[in-house]
């Protein structure tokens, strides 16, 4: 196999030292035209290609931004990553994604792992962090933004959207309808801060509503499956809610499925809302009623943030996204 060239390669092939290809490659405007000229031929001649760790050595950066999601399993953190990587892509910089299972333990150790291989920035989600990994983050001084929420008194910049918002959305348009009894299928919350926010601010509603406004709770894993296991239950515990919020649309679809097969009509016998806007939802039978959350678009800023955060040091601000309702036909006015 013939030897990969490198940087003496290049500079014996442009007449120049290997400190003058070093400038062309990291400070090209050090350099004149025709030299540059020149390197660069001799590079596009020998099929250079520049290492990334002789770079990292350098310049002391290697533009790399790790992003450490509870799992690429849901259809939220994939759109999430996409936007992401394609925004980071277009600052020269490059993504390296871990999972965390929602683990803090997890997450710290992914951290570390991380920073061991030279990322620059961390981007987490959610902001209930554990006390070590606050610390790490502030002892290494490493930037690190949290996505999937927006909140100004967390310890994070945050760059996300409203959750108490989103629910209270699906929620609203639920009771303009005439649902006040209501299911509520929810995904495990006891390290994700995302769903705690909007089961705290359902109870306050009905806390609020004095009597005029019921909920039932059914946590199930964040899949189809579960949506549709929280469906049975719902109907072997059956009560009197005409409405079924659910926190996800993945969630949404199980709960719809579920139904269908035993026989109920969606949304005769009950209305669906979901929460996301997932690409297919509105191919669902029926189209599905969903809060617009615009994950992908959160990638996109997240990496914009923190692209500018490398180049000038400055902390960003948090950053909240607008959602909206889409509303389609899985959702009616309650049948009297």
């Amino acid at each position: 196999m013939k030897k990969r060239a490198n940087l003496r390669d290049v500079a014996q092939r442009a007449g120049v030292s290997v400190a003058t290809v070093s400038r062309v490659m990291n400070t090209p405007a050090r350099v004149s035209p025709d030299t540059r000229n020149r390197v660069e031929a001799a590079m596009s001649d020998l099929r250079f290609t520049p290492s990334a760790a002789a770079r990292a050595i350098n310049t002391g950066r290697t533009q790399t931004v790790a992003a450490l999601l509870p799992t690429l399993a849901n259809s939220t953190f994939a759109r999430f990553a996409d936007g992401l990587e394609a925004r980071l892509g277009a600052f020269g910089l490059s993504l390296v994604v871990a999972t965390t299972g929602e683990d803090p333990e997890v997450e710290l150790a992914r951290a570390r792992q991380m920073l061991n291989i030279g990322a620059e920035a961390i981007i987490v989600t959610g902001a209930s962090q554990s006390a070590d990994f606050r610390a790490f983050v502030e002892r290494h001084m490493v930037p690190t933004v949290s996505v999937s929420l927006f909140q100004q008194d967390a310890w994070l910049p945050t760059i996300g959207y409203d959750n108490q918002k989103a629910v209270l959305l699906a929620l609203d348009h639920l009771m303009q309808l005439g649902h006040h009894k209501i299911a509520v299928v929810h995904g495990p919350h006891g390290h994700n801060d995302r769903t705690r926010i909007r089961l705290e601010a359902l109870k306050q509603a009905e806390v609020a509503a004095n009597g005029a406004l019921t909920f039932r709770y059914f946590e199930a894993p964040f899949s189809v499956q579960g949506g549709s296991e929280a469906a049975a239950r719902l109907l072997a515990q059956r009560g009197d809610e005409t409405a079924v919020l659910a926190f996800t649309d993945v969630l949404a679809g199980g709960v719809i499925h579920r139904l269908h097969s035993l026989g109920l009509k969606v949304p005769q016998d009950f209305s669906v809302v979901g929460m996301e806007d997932l690409p297919s939802s509105a191919s669902l039978y029926p189209p599905l009623t969903t809060v617009h959350l615009p994950v992908r678009r959160m990638g996109e800023q997240a990496a914009e943030a923190l692209a500018q955060w490398l180049d000038n040091g400055i902390r960003p601000d948090h950053q909240e996204l607008p959602i909206e309702l889409a509303a389609r036909s899985s959702s009616v006015a309650r049948q009297t």
